[in-house]
């Protein structure tokens, strides 16, 4: 096990499949080292939030990743990360009226700033 912690700082969804699927599947192989990690979405990212939303994403171009919506259900239901979606974004992407994904929790920006005190953050 690493001792290191990490936050995944995901900004996109339709917009970019493959840099999500890209993300995803780095943070899954990271954590079969039993890795903490987990991820703030902000802007468009916050669409992964959505219940379903994920299984939209079917035009990756990159055939060497897992599809998005089997490696967020990985993540989420088998591997116990946690997504933390950004406050502001919120109504503007209308989540305050949809069902979200398991291990998933609105937080402010804050919270975003609080934990890159404590870990290492990856943008994509």
């Amino acid at each position: 096990m690493s001792d290191k912690k990490f936050v995944f700082i995901i900004t996109h969804s339709f917009d970019n499949p493959d840099v999500v699927a890209g993300a995803l599947q780095l943070a899954v192989n990271m954590k079969a080292f039993d890795t903490q990690l987990d991820f703030f979405l902000m802007d468009k990212a916050v669409l992964l939030a959505k219940k379903g939303f994920a299984k939209t994403l079917i035009w990756q171009n990159k055939d060497q990743f897992s599809p998005v919506a089997d490696l967020l259900t990985t993540l989420t239901e088998d591997l116990d990360a946690k997504f933390y979606i950004c406050a502001s974004c919120v109504k503007h992407y209308e989540l305050d009226k949809a069902e979200l994904i398991p291990n998933s929790e609105i937080k402010p920006g804050t919270f975003l700033g609080e934990m890159l005190l404590e870990r290492q953050g990856l943008t994509f």
